[in-house]
């Protein structure tokens, strides 16, 4: 494999080669077409050569340095069963940057805990820092807001957090609720019965749990009531025990709503809020959501936690996260 160099950058300038000892793995390490290589160093501004079970590294030492604890941490990744992606390889990268998380990175390369959640058909690991402290926090706290843009993973990683939970015993219900039309919950308009109404807005809680679960589960445990998806209205009058609870797309709430949800909360339970208040739907704007006005009620508070998420903390593709910097920026 030989690519043309990339261009020079200033610093030191520094070459490394990298073994590896089981040649089956670097299929999955290179990627198709060598896609995974390819991404580190468009990443990384570095040159990569890969002959046999050998890869050389040339760089400033600085970005050779990661490139090469990156091809490490994937490789040990592979070795886990992990499937590597470009997704991962910029998940990788961020996280070996950030030295006050180089411990978890380590932890993970020993078989150590690490930071993790297994489920029925994948183990989850952090993407950026901000997940990794979030996923903590989903460990640690009976209750969190999860604030920032989409593609985040604020909902995705508390879906599986829920289901390694659910699986565990932890927990015996899973509840995913959401206002199921974000400008009112108008659905009269809609065609079919109330189930057909608000499914299409609950499409996204139940993405997330197909990912984590094989469908037939899936299917057997709402059919059991041990998973139930609802629009918020649906919570009124109830205590939530013995669950966990995830409210999606927050922001969308009003004030009486909010309270009305945070109320519910029972015994030997734990609630995530997931909703960017950058993105209020309803009448109102900002002002009228109720997530904003839970957060200045809240913060602080022993027993709650605030994770927030940034445009560069987005995990779907390079280019939703500079969609969401250029909009923000904007104003």
């Amino acid at each position: 494999m030989s690519r043309k160099p990339v261009p020079a950058q200033s610093g030191e300038r520094a070459r490394v080669e990298v073994m590896f000892d089981r040649p089956q793995a670097l299929a999955q390490l290179f990627g198709q077409y060598d896609q995974n290589l390819v991404a580190l160093e468009n990443r990384l501004g570095v040159y990569i050569t890969a002959r046999g079970n050998r890869v050389g590294l040339e760089g400033t030492a600085e970005q050779v340095a990661i490139a090469r604890d990156v091809l490490q941490d994937l490789y040990q990744r592979i070795a886990r069963g992990e499937q590597i992606d470009t997704g991962l390889v910029d998940a990788s990268i961020a996280m070996v940057a950030e030295p006050t998380l180089a411990g978890i990175v380590s932890a993970e390369r020993t078989g150590g805990p690490g930071i993790m959640i297994r489920t029925r058909k994948k183990t989850i690991v952090p993407r950026t820092p901000a997940q990794a402290h979030y996923m903590r926090d989903l460990v640690g706290n009976d209750m969190i807001f999860a604030l920032g843009p989409a593609g985040t993973g604020k909902t995705y990683l508390a879906v599986a957090q829920a289901v390694a939970q659910l699986i565990t015993g932890s927990v015996q219900r899973l509840i995913l609720s959401r206002p199921a039309v974000e400008a009112g919950e108008r659905l009269g308009f809609l065609p079919g019965d109330m189930k057909e109404k608000v499914d299409p807005y609950l499409r996204p809680l139940y993405d997330a749990l197909y990912d984590c679960l094989p469908a037939e589960q899936v299917e057997r445990r709402i059919a059991s009531g041990e998973i139930e998806i609802a629009p918020i209205a649906f919570m009124r009058g109830r205590t939530l025990g013995d669950a966990f609870v995830i409210l999606d797309e927050a922001q969308n709430t009003t004030p009486a709503q909010m309270k009305m949800f945070l109320t519910r909360f029972g015994q030997n339970s734990r609630m995530v809020i997931c909703g960017d208040p950058n993105q209020v739907d309803i009448p109102g704007g900002p002002a009228a959501s109720g997530l904003g006005d839970a957060v200045r009620r809240l913060e602080g508070l022993e027993g709650i936690a605030m994770s927030r998420f940034t445009a560069a903390d987005v995990v779907r593709h390079p280019i939703v996260g500079r969609i969401v910097e250029a909009y923000e920026g904007a104003g």
